[in-house]
């Protein structure tokens, strides 16, 4: 893929038969990204998006071939507005008995507030009644990993076994002020310790973003650094974070990996950090 000549109008092959299906807002500083697999005539959903965008990822899925009853899972790796909330207009498109509603039993007690449990005809699925795995048809496995607190307490990755493609929810999402779809670390960010200041790109540094995000949406470091540990074990070729870019290449996921290990004053601590040097100004 020419990674210049991106049409964000378009589903976005990322993997095969996986879409980047979101919408791309150059205004804003925090991007969502649905996605979608394909596995033969069945679809599965991760993280499908706010009630706003439902219009724009729902016509790049039909623009995909996929008729809306062949999707047979929407999964939610935790419960929060901007990528969940378009779950009634999702069932009501879809409409049929045997749709799966997965994310962790924590997570439900919240997306319930996006659905009527009482006349959702959905199949409401626990990561933990399924094994923590879903199989396609063909055999294809979509595993799930919890990593609790990051950021939410039941939030969790999914893990597409033929692609060794990693969802990974709020984790290794950004805030952007010059988004792209796939993350582009220069050269010089790997000399760059976590909490310096970018002196090449500003406002613009791609790690910066990466390393606020982070600072402020994770509760804690110890959280953050158990999620990390996570992601070691695994055989992971594409990271597709739900906010943020994409990361396609092995020198920037290691190179991200090791800021985030390094850095400090996460979460509750970096509020105490700039709670205290407020009052020392004064």
């Amino acid at each position: 893929m020419d990674k210049e000549k991106i049409d964000y109008m378009t589903p976005i092959e990322i993997a095969e038969d996986i879409y980047w299906i979101g919408y791309a807002d150059e205004g804003a500083s925090l991007h969502c990204n649905p996605y979608i697999i394909i596995d033969g005539n069945e679809a599965v959903v991760i993280d499908g998006g706010s009630r706003e965008e439902f219009s724009t990822v729902m016509l790049k899925i039909l623009r995909l071939g996929v008729i809306p009853q062949n999707i047979n899972a929407l999964v939610y790796q935790h419960a929060d507005p901007d990528l969940c909330a378009s779950v009634p207009q999702f069932e009501a498109i879809i409409d049929k008995e045997d749709l799966a509603i997965i994310s962790s039993r924590s997570e439900h007690i919240f997306l319930k507030y996006y659905l009527s449990y009482e006349s959702s005809r959905s199949r409401i699925l626990n990561i933990d009644e399924m094994g923590y795995e879903f199989s396609f048809s063909s055999g294809r496995k979509l595993k799930f990993i919890p990593i609790p607190y990051v950021h939410t307490p039941g939030s969790f990755m999914t893990y597409d076994t033929k692609t060794k493609t990693l969802f990974t929810s709020d984790l290794f999402g950004s805030f952007d002020t010059d988004w792209e779809l796939f993350t582009r670390l220069p050269v010089e960010c790997n000399e760059c310790a976590s909490d310096e200041e970018c002196k090449n790109y500003k406002d613009k540094c791609v790690a910066r973003g990466i390393l606020n995000f982070h600072r402020i949406v994770m509760p804690s470091k110890r959280a953050l650094m158990h999620a990390l540990e996570k992601v070691k074990k695994l055989d992971v070729q594409l990271i597709a974070p739900q906010h943020g870019s994409i990361i396609d290449r092995e020198r920037d996921r290691i190179s991200i990996m090791s800021k985030l290990a390094a850095m400090e004053h996460v979460g509750f601590d970096s509020y105490i950090r700039s709670s205290e040097n407020e009052r020392i100004s004064y």
